[in-house]
């Protein structure tokens, strides 16, 4: 709804521009600067997903309880999934991992591991292509479903939880997601824990972003997350927060 609003004031705007030019003669170099600005803000909505540009995905919840839902991708990835793990049970936490379904082979009981301790599958692609984003939306379809069946085979579940593949979205996504019948879900805090390596800054960044409803994103990938983690867990519940499944704050079935 927000991409086609945009195209329409979008195509008013340029239709008074044409009319200004003609009485101002505004030049030619203004048209670059309209283009300019048109693919800029195409751009900033396919990257953040919070706006909701080209369709819905549930980034938080409207709460005034202090309630968060954690979130892990990219996983399952061996050592550090099983680190992270150990570290959730002994918390008591119950989490949400996105799993790319390339992953899964030769770690299935990984999978099921994240399961039968309490936490929710999600499908984050089988194959987290880097052009994933420029997939015709068939393809897209195609590679979720892949992941979906190698979750099924091995825990009998079939996500409805989608997480997009580096939270980009666009029109052949959104045509995938409404055939798939999936819930594509987002976030509100993004830690950016691939690129931050300092466990201090990381740490400060997700603790000085919290609110209640929030969901916050995470990387199985990350070690500096899994270093951070018993800490941060800690400090969350000390501010008087509690650490809610993914499923059970947004108050959806996570499986179809």
């Amino acid at each position: 709804m927000k991409n086609r609003i945009f195209h329409i004031f979008f195509i008013l705007f340029i239709l008074a521009w044409i009319s200004a030019d003609r009485h101002f003669h505004l030049g030619t170099s203004s048209y670059g600067l309209l283009l300019l600005i048109y693919l800029s803000i195409l751009f900033c909505g396919s990257y953040f997903i919070e706006w909701g540009f080209f369709f819905k995905s549930v980034c938080s919840v409207k709460t005034k309880e202090k309630c968060i839902a954690l979130s892990f991708d990219d996983g399952p990835t061996g050592t550090n999934t099983e680190r992270i793990l150990d570290i959730l049970q002994k918390n008591g936490v119950e989490t949400a991992f996105f799993c790319i379904g390339k992953n899964i082979p030769g770690r299935e009981e990984q999978l099921k591991r994240i399961l039968r301790e309490g936490h929710v599958i999600g499908n984050h692609s089988y194959s987290h292509h880097r052009l994933f984003d420029l997939f015709s939306s068939r393809k897209m379809l195609e590679d979720i479903r892949q992941m979906d069946l190698t979750c099924k085979d091995i825990t009998g579940l079939s996500p409805r939880f989608f997480r997009p593949p580096y939270g980009v979205t666009n029109p052949n996504l959104k045509r995938a997601v409404l055939q798939g019948g999936l819930i594509s879900i987002g976030w509100s805090i993004r830690s950016y824990d691939t690129s931050i390596r300092n466990e201090e800054r990381l740490y400060k960044k997700i603790m000085g972003s919290l609110k209640p409803g929030a969901i916050v994103l995470l990387h199985d990938s990350s070690d500096t997350t899994v270093q951070i983690l018993p800490r941060l867990l800690k400090a969350i519940q000390e501010k008087g927060y509690q650490l809610v499944r993914l499923d059970k704050m947004i108050n959806f079935n996570p499986y179809v």
